[in-house]
């Protein structure tokens, strides 16, 4: 019963915060997450936070109880997997799973593993990703089958700049601008760094937004680590759906926001904090919602 009690609690105290409060508490998630394996990907985590936060608390329609076939509901698809630390992190302040189980990730036999897998039956996840590249695919497939069952909701998928460099992805925009898939929103975490460097000097990606405009899709801009305007966007993106287009958002990100010597700086894009620069990390992210 205490722990059933402690459980309210926490999500009492969630509903209660505020959306920036709520990705504080996420970052530092984050942070103590990778930090307690010395393993994992904190950089994309940060900068992708604001988005994801806004999503699960704030305009997507979802259910913590959790059904595969996300019946009369939305679906959110992470196609860059490595980013597991956010994407958990707001599944369990959200409810689908026990916050204390953040502090078993990456662990032996834990359900959170590296990139989200579907074997381990985590409530929330619906795909195996990582691979990167297939997201896409798998998000417009999702919505495809909304369609053919008169499902009204929409499918919201994530990607990351550097994965724009992958093949399938093109194919996957052809398609659904040829097929309409209009109850579709993707966006893209256009913060201009990847594992090896600088996206321009890897390889350069152009403008991305005028990309998906020649393929056929809608787009919009969002400054995704500015709270109110990801809401607004994200408000912006479902009006703009059931009208004959697939929708890209541009996400402009800091990788590695909301701590200073993280921040812009592809080097945190898969490294973990020592203990003297988790100190500082945390000291820049106050608990606001109470640590796993």
């Amino acid at each position: 019963m205490a722990k059933l009690t402690k459980t309210l609690v926490l999500q009492q105290r969630i509903y209660m915060a505020s959306l920036q409060e709520t990705a504080t508490q996420i970052r530092r998630d984050i942070v103590r997450m990778v930090h307690g394996v010395q393993s994992g990907h904190p950089g994309g985590s940060l900068g992708c936070t604001d988005f994801l936060t806004a999503l699960y608390f704030k305009v997507m329609e979802h259910n913590p109880s959790f059904q595969m076939d996300a019946k009369n509901e939305d679906v959110f698809i992470l196609s860059n997997g490595h980013i597991s630390p956010v994407f958990y992190a707001c599944l369990a302040r959200a409810g689908y799973f026990p916050v204390k189980e953040l502090g078993t990730f990456r662990k032996l036999n834990s359900r959170l593993q590296g990139h989200p897998t579907t074997h381990e039956h985590l409530p929330g996840v619906r795909i195996a990703s990582g691979s990167l590249g297939q997201g896409l695919s798998v998000a417009i497939g999702t919505a495809l089958a909304k369609k053919l069952n008169n499902d009204t909701h929409v499918v919201y998928s994530l990607h990351g700049d550097g994965e724009l460099q992958e093949g399938q992805i093109w194919e996957a925009v052809m398609f659904g601008a040829h097929h309409k898939v209009d109850n579709l929103i993707a966006t893209i975490d256009w913060n201009g760094q990847q594992i090896d460097g600088p996206t321009d000097k890897v390889m350069s990606l152009g403008n991305i937004k005028e990309k998906f405009e020649s393929f056929g899709w809608a787009t919009l801009d969002m400054q995704g680590n500015d709270m109110d305007d990801v809401v607004k966007v994200l408000n912006q993106a479902k009006a703009m759906v059931g009208k004959g287009k697939p929708i890209a958002i541009m996400m402009h990100t800091l990788m590695g926001k909301g701590v200073d010597f993280m921040e812009n700086d592809h080097g945190w894009h898969g490294i973990a904090p020592n203990d003297d620069q988790l100190a500082k990390a945390l000291a820049q992210l106050p608990e606001t919602l109470g640590d796993y």
